[in-house]
């Protein structure tokens, strides 16, 4: 039986940059495996993702914002390509692309975020969303700059 998900009502935020894979890669794919996770905090946080949780994709580079949602599609296993057991992947779908994109810069002038690691910790790979945040967030990416 799946171990039922421990994060608060809200979510999860994934970054990737664009170059390697974008979120218009997720959408013509649909489905990928969420993989190359090496931090050690970030993979301690995949291993808490679960089947059903929501996923703010959020792409690095240059054009450093929140772009879309993802919805993750398995608990977290094995990742088959490393020799090293701690390393674990998910499954993600895409599930819709924003309005508009909330930039780094935005976020980090907003202090409902002052507190949140991607303005602490920005090299972080993998971080919790608060219920607050995601939907601060939301409505961001509905609202003109």
């Amino acid at each position: 039986m799946a171990k039922a998900s421990t994060q608060p009502v809200g979510g999860w935020l994934f970054k990737e940059e664009p170059e390697h894979y974008s979120f218009a890669d997720l959408e013509r794919a649909r489905d990928t495996i969420w993989d190359g996770v090496t931090n050690n905090l970030a993979l301690k946080n995949l291993r808490e993702v679960r089947a059903g949780d929501k996923v703010l994709f959020y792409q690095t580079g240059k054009d450093k914002a929140v772009v879309g949602e993802m919805l993750v599609t398995s608990d977290p296993y094995p990742d088959e390509k490393e020799k090293d057991a701690k390393r674990v992947v998910v499954d993600v779908r895409a599930s819709k692309r924003w309005p508009r994109p909330v930039t780094l810069a935005e976020i980090k002038a907003d202090p409902e975020f002052a507190d949140w690691d991607l303005v602490r910790n920005s090299r972080l790979s993998v971080m919790r969303v608060s219920a607050k945040q995601w939907q601060r967030l939301v409505k961001m990416s509905q609202a003109n700059p």
